[in-house]
């Protein structure tokens, strides 16, 4: 893919756009990430372009070394951000080419794709940004590296194959399972929202193991 961080750059401004629209009843709707609202998501997709070394530090102390209760406490220091001023500071931040330790420009942006769906499928939208990026994100997630980041462990062999993209990867001779990119980005990263959307045996599979 050319120029990767201007894809990205144009994922986070899509998304600024669409939170700038948003009511306080979206805002608040439950998103596919947790316990995470459409707003917290939003503001987690700040937190690695604007988290300092000092910060990240001291809420990995606080959080006792668990990851995903830094990862809390890094939306909690962001919460003052209204609507505006959030979707200002995606704005801000869209040409950061920050990439997590040991990852390179994949990471964001499966990061921001898997979170616009976390965003967008609650509330029945669509952020209108280009499928094509999505064979480099679904190229990435069935990487050993993206487990554990990414994907939850113990995922099945599975060959993978987009329908809306003419593109398929995975594991050469396992079970197919099928469908939209977007849906099988979900799925590959824990969401079970989309699964109806997958189709072919390995939908069965990737159901069972979403749903263990």
């Amino acid at each position: 893919m050319e120029l990767p961080f201007a894809v990205i750059a144009d994922e986070r401004r899509a998304i600024a756009d669409l939170i700038a629209t948003l009511t306080p009843a979206q805002l608040s709707t439950p998103s596919l990430c947790g316990a995470w609202t459409v707003q917290d998501v939003a503001t987690h997709l700040l937190v690695g372009p604007t988290a300092s070394i000092g910060e990240f530090l001291g809420v990995m102390v606080r959080a006792r070394g668990r990851f995903p209760r830094a990862n809390d406490l890094m939306v909690d220091n962001r919460r003052h951000l209204d609507r505006d001023a959030l979707a200002a500071e995606l704005r801000r931040v869209a040409q950061s080419r920050f990439t997590p330790p040991g990852f390179d420009w994949h990471a964001p942006l499966a990061d921001l794709r898997v979170h616009a769906l976390d965003i967008t499928v609650p509330l029945g939208l669509t952020l209108g940004v280009p499928r094509e990026p999505w064979g480099e994100v679904l190229e990435f997630l069935l990487t050993r590296k993206a487990v554990g980041a990414f994907v939850p462990k113990g995922r099945p062999p599975l060959a993978v194959r987009a329908t809306d993209l003419g593109w398929s990867g995975g594991e050469a001779g396992a079970t197919e399972v099928a469908g939209p990119a977007a849906a099988l980005g979900a799925a590959l990263c824990g969401r079970t929202a989309l699964l109806d959307d997958l189709e072919g045996p390995g939908a069965e599979a990737i159901s069972r193991w979403l749903r263990a």
